[in-house]
């Protein structure tokens, strides 16, 4: 069913960093593909590939380098050549494991296990969090709008501090949040009275309208909004809006999905679920409130879903979704016209990555990173076949190679190098798929991202078909003379 297009206000396309930080040169052809696609604003993630510096600088990459100044300012050159604006995002509360993961502030940390969350009643915590953002708004000359994050801010309150501040009558966990929370937003308007202030506002979600009303926040942050599930809860979400605009906060945003929120290890995205969740948030803005302003949606691409965890969907890989996520908020469904602007633009036979053809069927297109997308899903396809993904649980490997066999080294050995000869067959045509995702992944992104994905994503597979080729040659030399 067709909604109206998505109203006035930006439509942020979310970089994040923290994981596969794509080469610069990549990284500006991307900004250029964006703007053709419809967006008009970057979300920016830089986390540790921002080029901290001083007391900070520990808190830069180490596994590849971080961008230069002269590479942040750069990208945001090439994003204003295209009219786009651009919002740097920092953590300041929750979700910052790629600060407290640092020895010499551990003590900055809620409770020890928790490698994200910030001890609230430490100044020098708020001291931190300054300087990250005097130098990110520093090194972003004209910048008026600032994203602090503040989501999924765990084990809040089981601190030894938090439990003693706690343990005055009336005072919550709640409280707590929106104090630090104040607190970093009132440092920002004192340094920048003319900046606008956005956060995540999960962590506000089951406060009543009277404790939101009663606390500070009010007309000093924009909540944003977020849901990247294909079956949001419009009437839930509807009056989750309501409830902020209903205490003051008349400016508010939205925050849908283009990759990133499948599952912790998707390598490749279903368009089609990531087009239902922008399809549900079109319901959205189509019901709230006249004198509701929904400023914008940022749709996110998370690279990881936290600092810690693996990899998630690589952004070549992607851009068929992200293609298809803003085509359908232009025209309010992905009407025939919308799938055809989106095979178009980008020179694919399918808005699904999957299903897109090979880049020899077409001229040119403006698709950068189009061939390692292609590589990606011919890799990802023989890495779930059953075939490979479960050899070891074959009826000849469990019937004549189990456990059992392997330690005493009495096999069969005409079954056994039957087997031998079929797990070699699939690891050579393995190697070759990974070797060219190799050499192309090479070109867009540092060597480090390359070999952390293919040690989460391909060695995992290859490992087990690798050590029944080896123990399989082992145990024949027992058996054959």
């Amino acid at each position: 069913m067709k909604s109206a297009p998505w109203p006035k206000g930006k439509k942020l396309v979310h970089l994040d960093l923290k994981g596969a930080p794509p080469r610069v040169e990549y990284l500006h052809k991307l900004i250029q593909c964006f703007s053709q696609l419809g967006a008009d604003g970057l979300l920016l993630e830089y986390e540790d590939m921002f080029p901290y510096e001083g007391e900070l600088k520990l808190l830069q990459a180490t596994a590849q380098p971080a961008y230069s100044r002269e590479e942040v300012l750069s990208l945001q050159s090439v994003a204003r050549s295209k009219g786009m604006e651009v919002i740097p995002l920092v953590q300041t509360f929750g979700h910052m494991e790629f600060v407290l993961k640092h020895r010499p502030v551990w003590g900055l940390r809620e409770v020890a296990h928790c490698v994200g969350t910030l001890n609230p009643h430490k100044e020098e915590g708020l001291r931190l969090v300054m300087e990250m953002l005097r130098q990110v708004v520093e090194l972003h000359p004209g910048l008026n709008t600032l994203h602090v994050g503040a989501d999924e801010v765990y084990m809040l309150g089981e601190g030894e501090e938090s439990k003693l501040w706690l343990s005055s009558p009336g005072r919550t966990v709640e409280q707590l949040f929106l104090n630090h929370v104040t607190k970093v937003a009132k440092a920002i308007k004192e340094a920048w009275p003319h900046m606008t202030i956005i956060m995540w506002d999960d962590m506000m979600r089951g406060l009543s309208p009277d404790t939101l009303r009663a606390c500070d926040l009010v007309g000093l942050v924009q909540p944003m909004l977020w849901d990247y599930t294909p079956n949001l809860d419009v009437d839930r979400t509807v009056s989750l809006l309501e409830k902020y605009h209903s205490v003051g906060m008349a400016d508010l945003w939205a925050a849908s999905s283009f990759k990133g929120s499948t599952s912790v290890h998707t390598n490749v995205p279903k368009t089609q679920r990531h087009v239902e969740n922008h399809l549900q948030w079109l319901k959205v803005a189509e019901l709230v409130s006249s004198g509701l302003n929904l400023k914008g949606i940022a749709i996110t691409g998370w690279q990881r879903y936290d600092h810690l965890s693996v990899l998630c969907e690589l952004l070549p890989v992607a851009l068929p979704s992200l293609a298809a996520c803003l085509q359908t908020l232009i025209h309010g469904q992905l009407s025939a016209e919308a799938q055809h602007k989106v095979t178009e633009q980008l020179g694919v036979s399918s808005v699904e990555v999957e299903a897109m053809g090979s880049s020899s069927e077409g001229g040119t297109s403006l698709f950068p990173g189009r061939k390692l997308a292609e590589l990606v899903v011919e890799l990802n396809l023989l890495l779930n076949s059953e075939d490979i993904r479960f050899f070891e649980n074959n009826m000849f490997v469990r019937g004549w190679f189990s456990p059992y066999h392997r330690q005493r080294r009495m096999v069969t050995p005409l079954i056994t190098m039957q087997i031998h000869s079929q797990a070699s067959m699939f690891l050579d045509v393995l190697q070759q798929k990974v070797e060219a995702v190799r050499e192309e992944m090479n070109r867009l992104y540092p060597h480090s991202t390359v070999q952390e994905w293919i040690e989460e994503h391909v060695s995992p597979v290859m490992a087990p078909l690798q050590r029944i080729v080896d123990e399989i040659t082992t145990c024949v030399k027992e058996m054959v003379p």
